[in-house]
């Protein structure tokens, strides 16, 4: 199986930010909207993944969040994948983590929203 990135559909901000990781980042894994997946297949619900970004790799383990996309760049091209392991260091996780429940949270608000993308945040 090729890796898989799953997102929100709906939301304007999270497909923006999809189009950008495609063109400039170029992850060796799917994109694909959860709207468009079959998420049994992965163990997964729309609430899991309406709330984060969700990646599954080629070994079917699914990571959430800030860590789905550490995942996602080590797929890349350099320099990429050097960032998402960095991103998954002690320490910098803990950064990486509050900064993706920063964006989540706040992603109304952020260049592309919409109205879908007013969804609260995951507790």
């Amino acid at each position: 199986m090729r890796p898989l990135m799953i997102f929100d559909g709906d939301c304007g901000f999270c497909t923006s930010s999809v189009n950008v990781i495609r063109r400039w980042i170029r992850p060796r894994c799917d994109i694909e909207p959860w709207q468009r997946t079959d998420l049994p297949e992965f163990n997964l619900t729309p609430e899991e993944c309406t709330q984060a970004v969700q990646f599954v790799d080629d070994e079917r383990r699914v990571t959430s969040g800030s860590r789905a996309v550490m995942a996602m760049l080590r797929t890349a091209p350099a320099p990429w994948p050097a960032v998402g392991v960095i991103g998954d260091l002690p320490g910098m996780s803990w950064v990486a983590d509050r900064a993706y429940r920063w964006i989540a949270a706040n992603r109304l608000r952020l260049p592309g929203s919409t109205p879908a993308c007013a969804l609260p945040p995951a507790a």
